[in-house]
């Protein structure tokens, strides 16, 4: 696809692509799940997809792809900084996932069209965004036990929510993105996050992102 290169060709993209998302409960029990993040060294991206088996999250397969970026950092609008890249390090995996974990927002956001929402439907693959802060929205501060969670509320709706992945710790943001509902969103992220407050295949992405930019740089 080609990507638009202003705010104002992004913003009409996302408007058009938020009409095809669909939040539905997941068709069938995930076999293999993905997780997609990027890491930035100024305007070059640095994008890792990593495939897990699941439940059982053993790694199978990892897949990175380095570029420039040519759209700059602008909040609500990160797809089209990074989104180019993880795309293409999803479509290097030998497999395709049945479920993606996205770092970042699904429908929770302004337009409800989050980057784990714009991959979704990209790919035609169920999306979960899982995101370290709040973009949009108003919650009360769920328990402290592990599971716990509360909405997430923005303009009277429910786009996600705020869940407790360890006792005592932060809570990440869960809101779904593409093909996949809140329920089995919460389900999966839940059943991905081991002995640390991030789920596992995104800790993988993560680390991976970050070792390939910092690799590059020597």
């Amino acid at each position: 696809m080609r990507w638009p290169k202003t705010l104002a060709g992004a913003k009409r993209a996302q408007e058009r692509l938020a009409a095809e998302v669909k939040i539905t409960p997941l068709e069938k029990i995930p076999e293999f799940i993905a997780a997609a993040d990027a890491a930035f060294s100024g305007d070059r991206v640095f994008a890792v997809a990593s495939l897990l088996s699941y439940p059982g999250l053993a790694l199978l397969e990892e897949a990175a792809v380095s570029a420039e970026a040519d759209f700059p950092y602008v909040p609500g609008y990160l797809t089209f900084r990074e989104g180019p890249s993880i795309i293409r390090a999803i479509r290097q995996l030998k497999r395709k996932p049945d479920v993606l974990l996205v770092d970042g927002q699904g429908i929770a956001h302004p337009r409800r069209m989050g980057i784990a929402a714009h991959v979704g439907v990209l790919l035609d693959i169920p999306t979960i965004g899982c995101a370290k802060s709040r973009l949009v929205g108003e919650h009360e501060e769920p328990g402290v036990k592990k599971g716990c969670w509360s909405p997430l509320l923005y303009k009277k709706e429910t786009v996600g929510a705020v869940l407790r992945t360890r006792d005592s710790v932060r809570p990440v943001f869960v809101s779904p993105g593409h093909r996949i509902d809140l329920e089995d969103s919460l389900k999966i992220v839940l059943a991905c996050t081991q002995s640390f407050r991030i789920p596992e295949p995104l800790r993988r992405a993560d680390f991976l992102s970050k070792k390939r930019k910092r690799d590059e740089k020597k």
